[in-house]
């Protein structure tokens, strides 16, 4: 009892430090400079950003809180229980909820159902006018957005439970648990739902396909193995939001190797690199994105997973899961600056400062710019030419 008690205080300490120490902001970076964020350099522009519209979605921000983009609306939560519809053209607020309780994850939505998760694991739904559907009860903490789709909400608590409840009613459909490690990482994960399959990511290195009707696990593959003599050493969650391109499912580690698995050849992986990754990759049709845990932004061919750049001039500076729009990928990062990366060569092409402290949610690629939720509550749109 003792030992489980002592293992769990362990396991709150890293996720309240969360990704800060693990990225570099160690205890020693005072002393040593090669952790010091480095400075904003001169660039030739390449791109245009602006900020098209601000609107507030409540109060503060931090992991676990992801916009979500359903045709040409954004629906967004934020930690002091409010939850809004915004019109992507406008910025205009269509609706506010409120969760009548502190959220520690939000949202996941199919535009008919938005819900929102809370720390002692209650899961509150809202309709599409913004008004209170139904209320569940997972397990325990939910830190990860619920998916919506396919007729079910599922979440992922922290004891390593993934579990489904009826879109429409919220009864319980089913739910499966993996065992997991000692210790976590807190950082942005997010679980998909395609082809009435939920894809999650998992702390213990594994990516998992779920049949969203029933539960039934349909597939599981390794993108990296434990390694070391610590659990601090041992971490290595797949962190960020699953990547689909055609038939290739691919996912990063932190501590561990970024892969591509093939799901038309059974989910074989079809390449495999050494990475270690703090909050995620994305992807468009020819190469894979990411930053590692030193900040160095690199771009990988999906291909064959061979090394096409890498940009060390954001080194340390605690950067953003990535977007990719046709002129750059974007990455956010600690002073509320969006930097935009030529895809081609990871050359500077351009930055905009949104405000808001720390950029710690991912950015969010749409059909108008990119997308940002701030540490201060508001959601950004950054128009790019």
């Amino acid at each position: 009892m003792q030992i489980t008690l002592a293992r769990r205080v362990l396991r709150s300490t890293v996720l309240a430090l969360g990704v800060a120490a693990l990225a570099g902001c160690s205890m020693f970076s005072s002393k040593n400079e090669r952790y010091d964020p480095a400075p904003l350099t001169e660039y030739a522009a390449g791109v245009s950003a602006n900020v098209a519209w601000s609107a507030s979605i409540g109060s503060g921000g931090g992991y676990g809180f992801i916009p979500v983009l359903v045709g040409d609306a954004v629906y967004a939560a934020a930690p002091n229980g409010a939850v809004s519809k915004v019109e992507l053209a406008s910025g205009r607020v269509q609706w506010r909820g409120d969760a009548k309780t502190n959220l520690t994850a939000g949202v996941g939505s199919d535009g008919n159902i938005t819900a929102v998760a809370a720390a002692d694991g209650t899961v509150v739904a809202f309709d599409d006018t913004g008004a209170e559907k139904w209320r569940a009860k997972a397990t325990s903490a939910v830190n990860i957005p619920p998916a919506v789709g396919a007729g079910v909400v599922v979440v992922r608590s922290s004891d390593y439970r993934i579990q489904a409840f009826d879109e429409a009613s919220g009864e319980p459909r089913w739910n499966i648990q993996r065992p997991g490690p000692a210790l976590a990482l807190k950082t942005n994960m997010q679980m998909v739902i395609l082809d009435g399959l939920v894809i999650s990511g998992l702390p213990n290195g594994k990516l998992m396909a779920i049949n969203a009707a029933n539960g039934s696990v349909q597939w599981e593959g390794t993108v990296s193995v434990s390694q070391g003599a610590t659990d601090l050493e041992r971490i290595s969650d797949v962190v960020g939001t699953p990547q689909m391109q055609g038939p290739l499912l691919c996912g990063v580690t932190y501590q561990g190797r970024m892969v591509c698995f093939d799901v038309s050849q059974g989910g074989r992986p079809i390449w495999e690199q050494n990475f270690s990754s703090n909050t995620g990759m994305t992807t468009d049709t020819q190469q894979a994105y990411a930053a590692d845990q030193r900040d160095v932004a690199r771009a990988l061919a999906l291909a064959d997973g061979h090394e096409v750049w890498k940009q060390e001039a954001l080194r340390n500076r605690r950067l953003s899961s990535p977007a990719v729009v046709p002129q750059a990928v974007a990455f956010g990062d600690f002073e509320g600056y969006v930097h935009f990366l030529s895809r081609t060569d990871g050359k500077l092409l351009g930055r905009v400062q949104v405000g808001g402290d720390a950029i710690t949610s991912p950015l969010l690629a749409t059909n108008r710019g990119v997308l940002v939720q701030t540490g201060n509550g508001n959601l950004v749109l950054v128009g790019v030419n």
